[in-house]
């Protein structure tokens, strides 16, 4: 009897994994397909495959898009708000996992309070007014920043909890300073969290699309989420243009996520071994 019900439990798991990809993966699908096909045959987004491959879309879209010059905004706005946050995280959470003091719990508690506290975008407008990093790159890293580092401290401070402190007084005893011990013995254990916290925030800052909105006026500085938007607005009948621009910009964030994706997986089988 219970063979029988693990099975049926098993098949009823296979089923619904089997929908919840083709929920994922049949949009993609129809984007990359509806992307090569001629305006004509796009304009139904059927799954059908082209009758023949159009890749000039492509083209177009990156002169007409603009996709060359909201890219290398995107990269920049993506790689140095990541590379803020895992360095500032990481130091954080050592200094917090490792001192337990009273000062640095209320520390921690105060800052990852912000994982569920909303954004008040008034009063962020206005501190950038104020600090005049309104409509620019800084600012907009900073805010990525700022967002981001909450979880990611939280997932961070998990993580150096589970490395043992033997090594810490280990290398104290061998001459190392608390700064050497911390980036010759411990910052290489922390490749997997690191790695995870790289891939995260890197699609999530990637994707973001309201906060170019809200704090960047020029459109020289808009990533690639903004770029899509404005390109729908001049070409919302040829769906293949579309799809097309659409196609370009997940594609690297697609790319991190596949070449990080070993990372992650190490890093939460590395936290379940050392628990």
């Amino acid at each position: 009897m219970k063979a029988g019900t693990s099975k049926t439990s098993s098949a009823i798991l296979n089923v619904v994994a089997v929908i919840g990809s083709l929920l994922v993966l049949v949009p993609i699908y129809v984007l990359c397909v509806n992307s090569f096909k001629s305006a004509a045959e796009s304009s139904s987004m059927s799954i059908a495959l082209p009758k023949e491959l159009h890749f000039e879309n492509f083209s177009t879209v990156i002169e007409q898009g603009k996709l060359a010059t909201s890219f290398v905004n995107s990269a920049i706005y993506s790689v140095c708000s990541v590379i803020l946050i895992v360095l500032c995280v990481l130091f954080a959470a050592f200094v917090i996992s490792r001192n337990n003091s009273r000062l640095n719990k209320g520390i921690y508690y105060f800052i990852i309070a912000g994982i569920a506290m909303p954004l008040n975008n008034v009063t962020l407008m206005k501190v950038l007014q104020s600090l005049h990093l309104m409509n620019t790159r800084p600012g907009v890293i900073f805010i990525y920043a700022a967002i981001n580092i909450p979880l990611s401290l939280f997932l961070a401070y998990g993580f150096i909890g589970t490395i043992p402190r033997e090594l810490d007084e280990a290398a104290l005893l061998e001459g190392c300073t608390p700064f050497s011990m911390f980036t010759k013995v411990i910052l290489p254990l922390l490749k997997p969290i690191a790695s995870t916290l790289v891939v995260l925030n890197m699609m999530a800052v990637w994707n973001d699309f309201m906060m170019p909105l809200y704090y960047l006026n020029s459109s020289r500085k808009w990533p690639m989420t903004l770029a899509v938007y404005n390109f729908y607005g001049m070409y919302e009948k040829s769906w293949n243009l579309v799809c097309a621009d659409i196609v370009l910009t997940i594609l690297p964030v697609l790319l991190v996520f596949i070449a990080g994706q070993k990372y992650i997986t190490g890093g939460v089988s590395a936290g379940a071994v050392k628990g």
